[in-house]
């Protein structure tokens, strides 16, 4: 018969409450609790234990607790027990570990204040699951935001993902649910379980702020090591204002991590990229990687612009410290590296953000503000503080813990109106009646201002495919504040034009000229990126129209264009090789083209390129400013040719860039140029090596006092076939002369 006196201090229904998991305060009744007669019950939830034994210190039995009612152990003992341990045997096992609700608060008072506010820039190292020590016990401490659920619990294989078994606790003044459970180890699988404001039970949840998932398709997070990875990237660190500065060049290799190359019958991994891409990438030449979203993703599919884990590598290439080891391989060879991130919105899954308490959290209520018509995803909620502090924490999070160099920021133009991609009715205006998504707009500028803040030489680059004007204008002029935008204009009419028979190229000339126009509104970056090879749209050279030849001798023009306009570079992979098929994210590109003579020459070329690009500071320092480009000849269009000078600084030599987009050679094709003497031929994407026909200018032409174009001195050159051809000033007198 239990002692009745074991219930005192335990309030009528709490007992079922606990036992139904609606109980929303356990630590009123759970943990040690004063009692008459200067005595402490210990009370313990632990439904099918067949005893639970109090343990003191130094190892000897405080009290036995009797099993009261349904799962509830209740022990009395003389005054306070001080720290003590549950020792519980189950019918399989015996487990011992402090009692989680014996300790105090958690979250310290500025903690409170922050996470209230949507302040907390270090949201991984406060929410969710931190392997840490509590009065020097050593444990994990979970915390989660979910304001209106009315029972939060931590489930898990040491609890048999029973929600009755560890319940939390809610600090009222942030919406933030808390506990520390003593002695779990680093590697355990979680989730959350969830009872919502209307009382149902919800679908089990992943933690938003986990800094590991398991392996997709499984859901559940990860308690992780929170040792720092040690890095040995002190010199790029060092280095990097300069390098990501400007005037410095940027040349960017693109890529989904999971199909650049997969190792024969072994998954892709970290440790498989870091020997083996990096080495590519440095012999090609680029700057830097970009990364398709690697964030925890559900969907692979999807390749990653789609996450539910902002704060996690995705599981699928390895653990967060080989992802960090990673990074650190790429920084020490000299290469930089983002990240796409993705804040516009989230997928539905259940496991997710979806109505995450029960109620609209992350996202909108409406639909007509929430829900993305062409993706099936939900919308941030850029209105709600915590939201916003939940996004930017992502982001310092990659750029701090992981040594990431910048950002890319995915559908900027979908965040930035109200009505993307839809029709009257479907869309609510905003408080002015407009369609501009002012939430948005202040999130992004408050974005942009912190990381200029906390990360000054990291970079910001808006993916914005509209007019929307200052998107990389500092923010003191009204600007968004980002470092980069990409020029969707430049790459669609660009992409068009060469799509074009040649013959036909004359009636479009200005689609090669137009983006000249507005060059300098933006800070811009020159993409070619997955998005263009993909969906029916065929590869790079798929666009290119006549024989094979011609393909890849328009390909080479195309690139050699690309490469010498105003603006950053960005290719994505297999355009380097020349691949005739569009890309599929279940395979690999097709590097074995190497060994055709053809496809060669192409890489070969965009490898020229980038060591030319990132020799020569007329084509890169200047790209940001007027002053960097002078247009020679920009209205052949019978020709369909162009000619323009790049400049550097004053003591950077300039280079004249000319092009010819039809199969004609043009011999005796007369250009002005700025400067006497000799002129050398740096680049002809016509040369044998790349595989073309070898026409060209005999390595260096000496300019005559003939003018032309308004300058005093031209040179008579030969415009190859399907070709750009790059003649660098090197002397006022003939080479060797």
């Amino acid at each position: 018969m239990v002692d009745l006196g074991l219930r005192e201090g335990v309030l009528d229904g709490a007992i079922s409450a606990l036992a139904q998991g609606t109980h929303g305060d356990p630590f009123a009744v759970l943990g040690p609790h004063p009692v008459s007669g200067a005595r402490t019950a210990i009370r313990a939830f632990k439904p099918n234990a067949l005893s639970v034994t109090a343990v003191g210190e130094d190892g000897k039995v405080l009290c036995e607790l009797a099993h009261v009612e349904a799962g509830l152990w209740i022990g009395m003992v003389k005054g306070n027990p001080g720290r003590y341990k549950l020792r519980v045997q189950w019918p399989t096992s015996l487990h011992e570990a402090e009692d989680p609700y014996a300790f105090p608060l958690l979250l310290g008072e500025m903690d409170v204040y922050l996470l209230a506010e949507g302040q907390h820039r270090a949201l991984a190292d406060t929410l969710g699951a931190l392997r840490t020590e509590v009065n020097g016990i050593p444990g994990v401490r979970f915390a989660v935001w979910a304001p209106n659920a009315r029972r939060v619990s931590v489930i898990g294989n040491f609890n048999s993902w029973d929600g009755r078994r560890h319940p939390m606790r809610l600090r009222r003044e942030c919406g933030v649910w808390e506990l520390f459970v003593p002695r779990l180890a680093i590697g355990e699988a979680y989730k959350f379980e969830l009872i919502g404001a209307d009382g149902g039970l919800l679908p089990d949840k992943a933690d938003p702020v986990a800094r590991q998932y398991e392996l997709a398709p499984a859901t559940a997070s990860i308690v992780t090591d929170p040792t720092p990875f040690t890095w040995h990237d002190q010199e790029w660190m060092k280095n990097r204002p300069a390098i990501q500065s400007r005037t410095a060049p940027m040349s960017i290799y693109e890529l989904h991590p999971g199909s650049w190359q997969r190792p024969q019958g072994q998954p892709v991994t970290w440790a498989f990229l870091a020997e083996h891409l990096v080495a590519y990438v440095k012999h090609m030449g680029f700057t830097h990687i970009e990364l398709l979203p690697i964030m925890e993703h559900p969907f692979g599919g999807s390749w990653g612009y789609q996450p539910l884990g902002l704060f996690a590598p995705t599981a699928r290439y390895g653990s967060p410290a080989d992802f960090a080891r990673f990074i650190d391989t790429c920084h020490q060879a000299g290469i930089g590296v983002l990240l796409d991130w993705v804040p516009a919105h989230f997928p539905t899954d259940s496991h997710g953000l979806s109505r995450f308490d029960g109620t609209a959290l992350y996202e909108h209520q409406d639909p007509r503000e929430g829900f993305h018509q062409d993706w099936n995803t939900l919308i941030y909620n850029f209105g709600r503080t915590e939201v916003v502090g939940f996004l930017v924490a992502s982001a310092l999070e990659w750029l701090k813990r992981f040594h990431i160099d910048g950002l890319r920021v995915d559908a900027v133009a979908s965040m930035l109106y109200r009505d993307y991609s839809r029709k009257q009715g479907e869309w609510i205006p905003n408080k002015f009646g407009g369609r501009e998504n002012l939430e948005a707009v202040a999130f992004l500028k408050h974005l942009n201002g912190i990381i200029a803040t906390e990360v000054p030489d990291a970079l910001m680059i808006a993916e914005e495919s509209t007019a929307w004007p200052g998107v990389s204008a500092p923010l003191s002029e009204g600007g968004l504040g980002f470092t980069y935008k990409w020029n969707m204009g430049w790459m669609h009419d660009s992409l068009a034009y060469v799509g074009f028979e040649p013959i036909h190229r004359q009636y479009h000339h200005n689609q090669m000229t137009f983006a000249m126009m507005y060059a300098y509104s933006e800070h811009f970056v020159l993409p070619l990126s997955h998005d263009e090879v993909v969906h029916g749209k065929r590869s790079i050279l798929g666009r290119m129209p006549g024989d094979e030849w011609q393909k890849f001798a328009n390909l080479r023009a195309y690139y050699g264009f690309m490469w010498t306009h105003p603006g950053k570079k960005l290719l994505f992979m297999g355009g380097e090789i020349g691949q005739g098929r569009e890309w599929n994210h279940d395979g690999s590109i097709d590097l074995w083209l190497e060994s055709r003579v053809e496809n060669r020459g192409v890489q070969r070329f965009v490898r020229d390129m980038n060591t030319l690009y990132r020799a020569e500071p007329a084509l890169h320092a200047r790209d940001h400013e007027p002053g960097g480009f002078q247009w020679v000849v920009a209205d052949d269009a019978e020709h369909s040719t162009f000619a323009f000078i790049r400049w550097g600084f004053e003591a950077d030599a300039p280079c004249l860039v000319l092009c010819n987009f039809t199969p004609v050679p043009r011999e005796g094709y007369r250009v002005g140029v700025p400067r006497a003497g000799t002129w050398q031929e740096v680049l002809n994407s016509d040369a044998e090596i790349y595989g073309g026909s070898n026409t060209g200018n005999k390595g260096q032409q000496k300019a005559k006092a003939k003018k032309s174009h308004g300058m005093a001195q031209s040179l008579e050159l030969t415009l190859p076939p399907l070709s750009i051809v790059v003649m660098k000033w090197v002397s006022p007198t003939e080479i060797g002369a």
